[in-house]
């Protein structure tokens, strides 16, 4: 909490949460359709949870990439602990996820000045995690550009090297730059015509969710406490 606070102004920060996209070939088979994103590529929609430093404390890798970010964290036992624990913090997460009394995500259509400076403290906090997800696939080209293994060997591969990312991290490794190997090659792939550019995926609310009162209750003492 006190390194989300020192570094964003935003208080009672447990950690960061997002979803990201990591490209697969098709699994073939009768269930391919499913891996199948919106961006129209193969994919597995990973959920990460880091702390401001970038270490991931929580991963969930099992869902095919047509699965919306709510429906991953809905069905992650973090979800079930902070659901059923006493409020100690909260995770902070963009507006793809509901807005929860645990998850505080950015106020839409923000009117007011301290709604506009809690977003501002929101999104710098939330940055620790879209900088995780940006050096994790530096660290492991294959996140970003695609697994060519069967789905079997996919998942533990891919919880792996958020294992060493978070090694890494703790022995005090340097940030990884581009690879400027690789980035040549991909320059020759691109020329011969093979599509393997993999946009992110960007997801928004589902819209049969609504908010809850109480949660945006919860949001908006924050607000009236530290931003007003």
């Amino acid at each position: 909490m006190h390194h989300f606070y020192a570094s964003s102004g935003m208080p009672g920060v447990i950690g960061a949460i997002d979803c990201t996209h990591v490209p697969i070939q098709s699994p073939g088979g009768n269930d391919a359709r499913i891996y199948r994103n919106r961006k129209g590529y193969y994919s597995i929609n990973m959920q990460l949870i880091c702390d401001q430093s970038g270490y991931v404390s929580d991963v969930v890798c099992r869902w095919a990439g047509s699965v919306h970010d709510t429906t991953v964290f809905e069905n992650s036992h973090i979800r079930a602990i902070l659901e059923t624990n006493p409020l100690y913090g909260y995770l902070i997460g963009d507006g793809g996820y509901p807005c929860r009394r645990y998850l505080l995500t950015p106020v839409i259509n923000a009117t007011t000045e301290a709604q506009k400076t809690y977003n501002v403290a929101q999104i710098a906090a939330r940055n620790s995690i879209e900088r995780a997800n940006g050096i994790l696939k530096r660290r492991f080209p294959s996140l970003k550009y695609g697994q060519r293994l069967r789905l079997k060997h996919t998942l533990p591969v891919i919880v792996a090297t958020v294992v060493l990312h978070n090694i890494a991290l703790v022995m005090g490794d340097d940030v990884p730059p581009e690879d400027e190997e690789l980035s040549e090659f991909m320059q020759k792939l691109r020329r011969d015509g093979q599509n393997i550019d993999f946009d992110a995926v960007e997801a928004g609310p589902p819209p049969q969710l609504h908010q809850n009162r109480s949660s945006a209750a919860v949001r908006q003492a924050v607000i009236d406490s530290h931003f007003a």
